[in-house]
């Protein structure tokens, strides 16, 4: 196995081994995830306050992408992964439920936004509870690889019918992009479950198809914010 020497500041060397060496990497940027993870959506969650519109969003799609994310967490914390391999996952859990939220709630559906934040708040304490059986969440687990992938193709599939990304934020959608790539490697070295790993790959090919959606429809999702801000000001 490769050794490194690494020079530390008082002039001696460290000798580290490979396997330390990815350690040290996964770990870094584990954590690196989990700090920028909980600013990841604000750019979705602020788009679509400050412009008091959920348009173009689907909710079916956050809603299982809130689902994937959930399963991960309350499997990854039953399992005592260590916290560096899934704690950007409480903060997900957060950020997609108010976007879930929100876009219930601008789509003039008060009543089914509150219903759903109960609702989900419940399902949260049941799977952290210590009332379900590791064999029951790993199964929950288990369907996230075809959540994470059909939230996005449903949301996928709603930009391809309007030919825009409406409120659809490209810095959230990146960077969700660029996290489920890292996540790749950081699962394998960390945990080594290559269910969750599959789910990362899965997630990050349907983030990429969403990026590219929002290049490709760049032109024609500023002309209809612009149309829809216009109606509102009018």
């Amino acid at each position: 196995m490769a050794t490194f020497r690494v020079k530390i500041p008082l002039g001696d060397e460290i000798e580290l081994s490979e396997e330390m060496v990815k350690t040290l990497i996964a770990k870094t940027l584990g954590y690196s995830i989990i700090v920028s993870s909980a600013f990841v959506k604000l750019p979705q969650l602020i788009k679509v306050c400050a412009s008091k519109s959920s348009s173009g969003l689907s909710f079916l799609g956050a809603f299982m992408e809130l689902l994937a994310v959930t399963f991960n967490t309350s499997y990854s914390l039953a399992k005592r992964y260590p916290f560096s391999s899934w704690g950007e996952a409480p903060f997900l859990q957060f950020e997609t439920a108010s976007i879930a939220f929100f876009i219930l709630w601008y789509s003039r559906q008060q009543k089914q936004a509150l219903t759903f934040l109960f609702t989900y708040s419940l399902l949260v304490f049941l799977l952290v509870s210590g009332l379900v059986p590791i064999t029951v969440l790993w199964y929950l687990q288990a369907t996230n690889l075809p959540l994470a992938v059909a939230g996005k193709m449903i949301q996928a599939r709603k930009n391809y019918i309007n030919h825009h990304t409406g409120q659809l934020s490209i810095i959230t959608s990146f960077l969700l992009f660029a996290g489920c790539v890292t996540r790749i490697f950081t699962t394998l070295h960390e945990t080594g479950d290559k269910l969750i790993a599959l789910t990362f790959i899965a997630a990050a090919a349907a983030n990429f198809v969403l990026v590219a959606q929002i290049f490709y429809y760049w032109k024609n999702t500023n002309e209809f914010l612009l149309k829809e801000q216009k109606k509102k000001t009018s």
